[in-house]
């Protein structure tokens, strides 16, 4: 169960009423705790919408997400509950811009009523009751107690599905409160309900979607030679891209046969990233292995380790800074003959 923190606010509502205004001694120590409180609120939500900043650059956020609304009194227990359809990277930059927002406000509101009218109770009930307010913001939370903003589609911090979550009991709307319905068929629907023809680029991003518990089969079955390289449209994904980052047991098997058809492990995305990009940050080191591997795609050759994406990050840079250790020794073994010059195993270095 959840804390509520009106059980902390209202005694120290009832206490703030007893504090002496006309205490000189007493309003200046209030002033110092509040601007104590504060300076370390304003520094820790700077740094949060950073982090923020950082996170909803990274392709793998760049998913759509469905996020239910805060919870309302007098709500009709028998209503369905309503998610308003959202993409997770943008989602994760408004939270944070407004965390930025309603911190500073709350401050100028506070320290005007102080300097406006003398009131006192704003700057104690502030000064106690900050830190529980920041511990309610969902990318704080996940920041300090839930190991940071790493694999937040697997996190699930604001308390959203994604599409396959979403079941007959669940309505999904806009920004404006208006139904969305969506392609994807959800569960209590009729077996013989006819199903919508998905495009390429849709079974691309509902394979994304699904993680490590993807099946990879719809996908392979629609890709040939001929579109084998196809990027979806408002990120340039392609399926070796999602492959190399998915984590689902038969990935492996599905890049291999993507390298068949002709797959471009060298095609970047929007961020600038490649396919090893995408396995360095994931986590995926067999997914690197057969990217680097001679007999596979090569990707030595190729340069793929080279590659900075538009921060200026190669791939390694990405396994290092989350700390995916296994991806890393992946590429130094696979860089370690282009370092000593050996051309024993058939790898040639890049001018």
């Amino acid at each position: 169960m959840a804390f509520n923190k009106m059980f902390v606010m209202l005694p120290v509502m009832l206490a703030a009423r007893k504090i002496d205004g006309e205490d000189p001694e007493v309003v200046f120590m209030l002033r110092c705790a509040y601007a104590a409180v504060q300076t370390v609120a304003v520094l820790t939500v700077l740094f949060i919408y950073a982090k923020a900043s950082a996170a909803a650059k990274e392709g793998g956020n760049a998913v759509k997400i469905y996020v239910p609304p805060p919870p309302q009194p007098f709500q009709d227990p028998n209503a369905k509950t309503q998610y308003q359809e959202k993409l997770l990277s943008e989602h994760i930059q408004k939270t944070a811009l407004g965390l930025v927002g309603s911190t500073l406000f709350g401050i100028c509101m506070t320290v005007g009523l102080h300097m406006w009218k003398g009131m006192i109770v704003g700057l104690a009930i502030q000064s106690v009751m900050c830190p529980f307010n920041l511990a309610e913001n969902a990318l704080v939370s996940a920041v300090f107690l839930k190991g940071g903003l790493a694999n937040l589609k697997e996190k699930k911090i604001f308390g959203e599905k994604r599409r396959d979550e979403i079941t007959a009991q669940d309505e999904i709307v806009d920004g404006e409160g208006n139904k969305i319905v969506l392609k994807k068929e959800i569960a209590g629907k009729k077996d013989s309900a006819k199903k919508e023809t998905k495009s390429l680029e849709d079974v691309l991003l509902d394979t994304w979607d699904l993680g490590a518990d993807a099946d990879v089969k719809p996908l392979m079955g629609m890709l040939n030679k001929k579109n084998v390289n196809f990027a979806t449209k408002d990120n340039g994904w392609t399926a070796i891209m999602i492959m190399s980052g998915l984590g689902a047991k038969s990935a492996i098997g599905a890049m291999r046969q993507l390298k068949d058809m002709g797959a471009n492990p060298e095609k970047t995305d929007q961020e600038g990233w490649n396919a090893l990009h995408w396995a360095a940050f994931h986590g995926s080191a067999d997914a690197a292995k057969v990217l680097l591997s001679k007999k596979d795609y090569d990707g030595i050759t190729l340069g793929l380790h080279k590659v900075a994406d538009k921060e200026g990050k190669t791939a390694i840079v990405h396994a290092k800074d989350e700390g995916n250790s296994d991806v890393v020794k992946v590429i130094e073994e696979a860089e370690a003959p282009e370092v000593t010059g050996g051309a024993a195993d058939g790898l040639r270095k890049r001018k």
